[in-house]
């Protein structure tokens, strides 16, 4: 008993010791919050607590410090105080000019020399690393960008060919400074201003020649201005301000030719094209430099995207003045593919080049497959018969990626194959005569076909165990599931065709009765063959898709079928869902609850 008493004082001990410890590390805390509280060693602790309002005293002072120490480390209020008196300067020139004191043209010269000085002792100032130097050169260039739209536009008393050289002028020399002395600041603003002021300068009726020398100057500086700092924004930017200035111009070019009006001079038709392509190509080799200036690191989302961007951008706009002035499309359409089969040969150079997992490789391959899909029917005048090409250079590419070891090249194959079988189906939806034309028989086969193989070889050839975008996405592959159900439904148009044209040897009150039952059948006949075969291969995937499959023909039956047609077609319709429900229901019934193999087995590498 003397025992079981001794461990209880003991433990009251303990937990005394504790519970002085924990009130021991609470006033610490306090006292570094506070600044107010002094503690001695852990045995003998002193605790002196100055009065309220010294604390109150020490706090103020410590924020008041600590704000004085923020302000002149970031050099705020004298760049604050820098920014005001070189606005006044230029108020009171702009004052002047206003009053009548000086005309318009000596006004705004005075301005632009004002500018000029600016950037010129930004530069100086850079040299001596003086914390103004950003304030100097940003307002120079943002003043002599106002100032050369304003003189140019409301005075009128700066000629166009000037006024854009001014622009390209200030862009350059605040490149020139930034590259000397590594300078972000001088080349994100000379390019911002650049690019707007050139936009703005005479909307919506510019010089679009004049125009287009101005945004290609903004889009190779910010490729510099990129190499300094890593600026997606600033590239992002004068993508968009190029591309949407651009696009406007071919889309004011189509609709005066479609409308057969006077063409304006600052359209120039004849430099569309010419412009068109020198910025397609300079697009091109800015996202070839940006992956391969990437190296082993992680390639930007602006020159991942951009070789994508740019190929439909620049397509599109072509075939839109093309269309309207009356040309040549399939010429159009043949460089289209050429320069598609030049972005693949670029693909397979990136691959060997870059190694295990074949760096920047997908981003030319998806650009090749989004402009054939564009210009491919352009190139030939048909739709459909082109979605096979597209099919065909996607299980090609697969076959690429298993050596290439990519995983993004593997999917990228699986986005091609998804794209033309919703084409493929958004082309034969209804029963019109070109939806229904038998020469689409032979595509539909042929997509199907292809696309079931690779999905049975995707299942042969797990993806690249370096894979980062498996990895970390889809490490089971299922998204390859994709594939069979694209290759599904392309077989289903494809019999549905054949069906359709076989009923013309029936009479024509009973060929849209049918002609429905018969696609009831051929989705629940599928459904059957999929379970079955999926039992005896214990497949789990293809057992969901056949449950899947079931559930579309449940809504064709009872939701299409009861309510339009009648008679033995209505009958077929629901005795081949009643015969694919009691198959699959067995089948369930007897599915082994545990399988060692959920995946589908690979074949060994």
């Amino acid at each position: 008993m003397s025992q079981v008493d001794h461990s209880l004082e003991g433990r009251v001990e303990e937990l005394s010791a504790r519970l002085l410890a924990l009130e021991l590390k609470l006033e610490q805390v306090t006292a570094r919050i506070d600044g107010a509280v002094t503690f001695a060693t852990a045995q003998g602790p002193v605790v002196h607590v100055p009065p309220a309002k010294e604390i109150k005293y020490e706090e103020a002072t410590d924020v008041s410090e600590e704000v004085l120490t923020w302000v002149g480390r970031t050099s705020f209020l004298p760049r604050l105080a820098a920014v005001c008196f070189l606005m006044v300067i230029a108020l009171i020139l702009r004052t002047v000019t206003d009053s009548d004191l000086v005309n318009k043209l000596v006004g705004s010269g005075l301005g632009m020399g004002y500018a000029t000085v600016l950037m010129v002792v930004g530069w100086y100032m850079y040299g001596k690393e003086s914390p103004l130097a950003p304030v100097f050169t940003a307002c120079g260039a943002l003043l002599m960008s106002s100032i050369v739209v304003e003189t140019h536009t409301h005075f009128q008393s700066l000629p166009i060919v000037p006024a854009y050289l001014t622009l390209i002028a200030t862009g350059v020399g605040t490149a020139y400074i930034s590259r000397k002395y590594n300078a972000f600041t001088p080349i994100s603003v000379g390019i911002l201003g650049m690019c707007f002021a050139g936009a703005a300068m005479d909307y919506p009726h510019p010089y679009f020649p004049y125009l287009s020398l101005v945004l290609f100057t903004a889009n190779v500086l910010g490729y510099f201005a990129a190499r300094m700092k890593q600026c997606s924004w600033l590239r992002w930017t004068v993508l968009v301000v190029s591309m949407v200035m651009l696009q406007f111009w071919g889309f004011r070019l189509g609709v005066t030719l479609r409308r057969g009006e006077t063409m304006p001079p600052e359209l120039a038709p004849d430099f569309f094209l010419p412009v068109l392509a020198v910025f397609l190509v300079t697009y091109f080799v800015l996202a070839l430099l940006g992956v391969i200036r990437a190296n082993n690191d992680k390639i930007s989302r602006f020159d991942s995207m951009l070789p994508t961007i740019n190929l439909l951008w620049a397509f599109s706009a072509a075939l839109n003045v093309v269309n309207a002035s009356g040309g040549n499309v399939t010429v159009l359409g043949v460089v289209g593919v050429l320069v598609a089969i030049g972005h693949i040969v670029v693909s397979f150079w990136l691959a060997r080049r870059g190694g295990v997992g074949a760096p920047g490789a997908s981003s030319f391959l998806f650009a090749s497959g989004a402009l054939l899909a564009l210009i491919l029917p352009a190139a030939t005048g048909k739709f459909v018969p082109t979605l096979p090409v597209i099919s065909l250079v996607a299980i090609s590419m697969a076959v690429m990626s298993r050596v290439w070891k990519s995983g993004t090249v593997r999917f990228t194959t699986y986005i091609f194959h998804v794209y033309c079988c919703a084409a493929l189906a958004f082309s034969l939806y209804g029963d019109g005569p070109k939806s229904m034309d038998a020469v689409n028989i032979l595509p539909a086969g042929l997509l199907a076909l292809i696309i079931l193989y690779q999905y049975n070889w995707c299942r042969r050839w797990p993806p690249p165990v370096e894979s980062s975008f498996f990895n970390s996405y889809d490490s089971n592959d299922r998204s390859a599931v994709l594939l069979l159900v694209a290759g599904l439904i392309s077989g289903f148009y494809m019999v549905r065709l054949g069906i359709f044209q076989t009923l013309h040897m029936i009479p024509g009150d009973m060929q849209r009765d049918i002609f429905r039952s018969s696609q009831s059948v051929l989705i629940n006949g599928s459904a059957i063959a999929m379970i079955l075969f999926a039992y005896m291969r214990k497949d789990k995937e293809i057992r969901n898709v056949a449950i899947l499959v079931t559930l579309v023909g449940a809504v064709k039956v009872f939701l299409f079928d009861l309510l339009g047609i009648h008679g033995l077609p209505l009958v077929m319709s629901v005795f081949s869902f009643g015969a694919a429900a009691a198959i699959e229901s067995v089948a369930l019934g007897r599915w082994p609850k545990k399988i060692d193999h959920e995946e589908p087995v690979a074949a060994e590498q």
